[in-house]
């Protein structure tokens, strides 16, 4: 399958990673081909991985991933083409977040809405499929915790794209994925980034997903 990302930083390059270990093509689409990160990641997996504008990355993905930082979507958007986004999946792994010079980041939208239902209205024939939101990028792919696998939450208006993303979890590890319903249960999966991020200021330890206790 043919996985066109837009975005080229961490969290890109960790979920294309994980694409092509399953054996999918990745492109990632980028302001900034040059960057020599992005040399270093085409070398990884020579033949499925490559790098073109955020254009190309969406013409070329059958599924396409929102990566870019959350308040930059819209933009990221505009650049690629919205109508090169219609009838496809789309994950949307973004969180509107502001950066402090001390403590945690803030929301730039909510409560009352989220980037997800933005990104949504943006993409009126997209089928946009919150996810990978609610935990850091090195444990996107193959999940390893000494307290059992964790659980990943996803939302969206459209139920066969869920199914899709679904399987997509399973096949990167997350054995646990958990439907909370529509995209505007973006507004509860982007709040729930900001308390990770608290969670792990708090322990000093970033190594840490959420797993819901069961009777």
């Amino acid at each position: 399958m043919r996985v066109g990302i837009l975005g080229s930083g961490e969290v890109a390059r960790s979920l294309g990673n994980g694409f092509a270990t399953l054996g999918h093509e990745v492109k990632l689409g980028t302001r900034h081909p040059e960057d020599p990160k992005l040399a270093a990641w085409l070398r990884a997996h020579p033949g499925k991985r490559t790098v073109g504008s955020f254009a190309e990355a969406a013409e070329f993905g059958e599924i396409l991933v929102v990566a870019v930082r959350g308040v930059a979507v819209a933009d990221a958007v505009a650049a690629a083409g919205p109508a090169r986004f219609d009838g496809k999946v789309v994950i949307d792994v973004t969180n509107p977040l502001v950066m402090r010079e001390t403590g945690p980041p803030t929301l730039a939208v909510g409560p009352a809405g989220s980037a997800g239902e933005a990104l949504q209205a943006l993409l009126p024939h997209g089928r946009v499929v919150k996810a990978f939101n609610i935990v850091g990028n090195p444990s996107f792919f193959r999940p390893a915790f000494p307290g059992g696998p964790p659980d990943m939450f996803l939302c969206g208006n459209d139920p066969a794209a869920k199914r899709v993303v679904t399987g997509l979890l399973h096949d990167f590890g997350w054995s646990s994925v958990i439907d909370i319903g529509g995209i505007d249960g973006s507004r509860e999966l982007e709040a729930l980034c900001v308390l990770w991020v608290k969670a792990g200021l708090a322990i000093g330890n970033f190594q840490i997903a959420f797993k819901l206790l069961r009777k």
